[in-house]
Order: C-alpha cells, then sequence, then structure tokens
C-alpha cells in the first residue's frame, strides 16, 4: 500500500512543501515517483517520517536526524526509545495540567488553594531524599539555596542546558554509539561539567559521586526515562564510567 505526498501531508499534519524538502535533503525520499512526477510513500517511508517528525519535536535539526536515523539500523528499537521518551513527557503532562485543574477549580469555587496540588510536575526538589541520603542536607540545602536565588531566566537558561544534554545523550545512544566513541566521550564531558557547575555537589570523591549518580540513572526510573529508559541510562553510564576511569 502506498499514498500520494498530499496524503501523507494532510495525515501528518504538515504540508507537501515540507516533505518535497525532506526529500531534498535526503532525509525522506519518497518510496516511489509516478511518470506524473508525483511523490508516493510506502509503509517503510512513512515509519521513517514518523521518526523524523518526533525528532523534530524533541527539538534536533534536520542535520542531526539525518545522521541519528542512518546509523539506527534496528527502527523498532528506536520506536521503543521513542515511546519512552513520550510516555514521560505525557506523564509530566498530565501532572501539570492536574496542577493548573486545581487551581482552576479552586478559584472558580472561591476554596483554599492547596499548596501541594499546585506545583506538582514542577517541583524541583522531587530527590530530596535521595540527595540527603546519599551527600548529605547540607548537600541538598547548598543546592536548593542555590536555585532559589536564580533569576527566572537564569533557571529557564539551565533547564535548558539540562534538556539539551538529555537530547543529545538520547540521540547518541539511538545512533548506535559505543560508550567508548569520541562523540559519547564529550557528552561524558559535559556532563561531568555540568555536574560541577551545580553547587552542592560533593567536594570530596567527584568520581564515586558521578559514578553513584549514574547507577541511580539505570536503577530509577525517574532518572531512566530523561535517556529514553533503562538501555538508554546504561549507555549513559557506562560512557560516564570510562571518562572517569584514568
Amino acid at each position: 500500500m502506498e499514498w500520494s505526498i498530499k496524503q501523507i501531508a494532510r495525515l501528518a499534519g504538515t504540508t507537501s512543501r515540507t516533505l518535497r524538502h525532506y526529500d531534498a535533503v535526503g532525509l525522506v525520499p519518497p518510496s516511489r515517483v509516478g511518470e506524473n512526477g508525483y511523490r508516493y510513500y510506502d509503509a517503510p517511508a512513512l515509519i521513517r517520517l514518523q521518526r523524523v517528525l518526533l525528532l523534530r519535536e524533541l527539538g534536533l535539526s534536520l542535520a542531526r536526524i539525518g545522521k541519528i536515523i542512518d546509523n539506527e539500523v534496528d527502527e523498532l528499537h528506536a520506536l521503543r526509545a521513542h515511546l519512552e521518551l513520550l510516555r514521560e513527557q505525557k506523564h509530566r503532562l498530565d501532572r501539570q495540567i492536574a496542577a493548573v485543574e486545581h487551581s482552576i477549580s479552586a478559584l472558580t469555587r472561591k476554596e483554599q488553594l492547596m499548596a501541594e496540588k499546585m506545583f506538582d510536575g514542577f517541583d524541583h526538589t522531587a530527590y530530596r531524599a535521595e540527595v540527603e541520603e546519599r551527600w548529605g542536607q547540607d548537600a541538598y540545602e547548598r543546592s536548593d539555596r542555590w536555585w532559589r536565588s536564580l533569576a527566572e531566566d537564569e533557571r529557564e537558561r539551565f533547564k535548558e542546558q539540562v534538556r539539551r544534554l538529555n537530547l543529545d545523550w538520547t540521540a547518541a545512544w539511538q545512533a548506535g554509539l559505543t560508550p567508548e566513541s569520541p562523540r559519547a566521550q564529550e557528552l561524558a564531558r559535559r556532563h561531568a561539567d555540568w555536574l560541577r557547575s551545580v553547587p552542592g555537589a560533593p567536594k570530596g570523591d567527584f568520581r564515586e559521586y558521578v559514578l553513584a549518580l549514574a547507577d541511580m540513572y539505570v536503577t530509577d526510573e525517574r532518572f531512566a526515562a530523561n535517556y529514553g529508559g533503562a538501555a538508554g541510562a546504561a549507555f549513559v553510564r557506562a560512557a560516564l564510567q570510562v571518562h572517569l576511569a584514568d
């Protein structure tokens, strides 16, 4: 079965012009071009387009998407990784929606607002217990004071930095790179530099601190979701282990 470019544009919520551009840059070529010059797409082409659109939703450039798709030969593996990311995003959005609905309902009924419900899905202190248990209350309090001291635009820049790092990790894993590869080791360096930049990081054995965090990335699904699931988190951990081996 195959679909025309107009049909695909309508179904995918995009435009024929965009699809022609994807073809021109070699990202999503049609499965065939008819004698009349019309482009047609079969099921494998649709799977490829779906992956492109999913990665675009994550903020990746077309050039980076092309490298990821060309290096990833297991489409089922890639789609499962995408699904994990989407489920985590949905879970977070569901919590935020419920929090906003609570505020609307309370204001409409002139009821008292419940602070613990208003910020569900927004809480930067979600891992307080883990931090205090592993590295002490002082480590948490220093990082918490630093976070609260930031202006809103500074917080947004920091969150964007973390988001980009997580996306780059996920992209590297999906591309089938090894933990020892130059790209993975560059990400490991960025990751370590990011951890050093956060006040509250233990001043003692930094290597032990990072490796303990890396274990949490794998064993705690809340962390693993940042890297596409446990398999993606295991890739991050392995790359960090290589980076800190010396």
